[in-house]
């Protein structure tokens, strides 16, 4: 029997992030991304997956080189969020909690891949 296989979806925000990038890292990041979260997106051994406390619902980040990859999991799909290089990811990461104060992300916000993070009026 065939282990389960998640989908894949890059939200607008991390495609224009790894559009960003040169070719060669922008293929190795995509290639990475496919063969770690699609077979199995929660930490095991020395993958790289990283549980980041404090978000609800959970965020996980995969390390790439110089590079992170922040992502959710869906019943059968994980989104990735965005891609940032490793000296950006602390002020991501603080922009993400502070978007959560103000209003807590849902999964439907996610599953229209909404750009994270998004600030609201009121």
């Amino acid at each position: 029997m065939d282990p389960k296989r998640y989908k894949i979806i890059f939200s607008p925000s991390a495609e224009c992030d790894i559009e960003r990038l040169e070719i060669d890292a922008s293929l190795q990041l995509v290639k990475d991304i496919k063969s770690y979260p699609e077979p199995n997106p929660r930490p095991f051994g020395k993958s790289g997956i990283k549980k980041l406390t404090g978000y609800n619902p959970p965020l996980y980040r995969l390390r790439i080189g110089d590079y992170r990859a922040y992502y959710r999991i869906l019943p059968g799909e994980v989104i990735v969020l965005a891609m940032t290089h490793r000296k950006d990811s602390e002020k991501f990461c603080k922009q993400l909690k502070d978007h959560k104060d103000r209003r807590p992300l849902k999964d439907d916000d996610i599953a229209k891949s909404v750009k994270i993070p998004v600030l609201l009026p009121g």
